[in-house]
């Protein structure tokens, strides 16, 4: 093996472990509830747009698999685990499409906040908050087409799943976009 293979294979290493670590942050942040309106906050999907801006596309899907494999296998990941169910039962369940969809956020924000999107401005507030909201987009729209499935469609579903999170969401998207501004020249790899 040579030394640039050799090289290669600890700093993939070395990604895949700071992924996994981000699995424990995003089990934290799933565990703690703030008291918000109209329903407690979770800063779950802080956490997951964090992941992708932070590990970029790859390593942010590789760090939501990992979440996602995790509380597939029983540990007590998610939110409202275990009084809710573990494992695949609780993916099977009316969240297990947003859930789903963390991975496909955390992806789609690795690839907004890349370096080699350089021609969208990361200094810019406003273009932070929008990109963030758009990568949000794949949770809510897997999540809501996952639990319009579950429920049936003939019940409110944007009024169960989606209007309920908004202020929360737009709280959380404001203040990440905030950090991102200031912290903004910080990545780990």
């Amino acid at each position: 093996m040579n030394i640039i293979t050799k090289r290669k294979i600890q700093s993939n290493s070395y990604k895949v472990l700071i992924a996994f670590l981000f699995t424990i942050l995003l089990a934290l942040s799933s565990k703690i509830s703030v008291p918000f309106y109209p329903v407690p906050m979770t800063m779950q999907t802080f956490v997951v747009l964090f992941t992708g801006v932070a590990l970029g596309a790859r390593y942010g899907f590789i760090a939501l698999s990992f979440y996602i494999l995790e509380g597939a296998l029983g540990l007590p990941v998610f939110s409202g685990t275990p009084a809710k169910g573990i494992g695949i039962a609780y993916l099977f369940g009316p969240t297990g499409g947003y859930i789903i969809g963390f991975a496909f956020s955390a992806f789609l924000a690795g690839i907004l906040f890349s370096k080699k999107n350089y021609f969208i401005d990361n200094k810019n507030f406003l273009i932070t908050f929008l990109k963030l909201i758009i990568s949000l987009t794949p949770t809510y729209l897997i999540g809501l087409i996952w639990l319009g499935t579950i429920i049936g469609w003939n019940k409110p579903i944007l009024e169960l799943g989606f209007y309920p999170f908004l202020l929360g969401e737009i709280f959380k998207v404001s203040l990440l976009a905030i950090l991102l501004q200031k912290f903004s020249r910080y990545k780990f790899f």
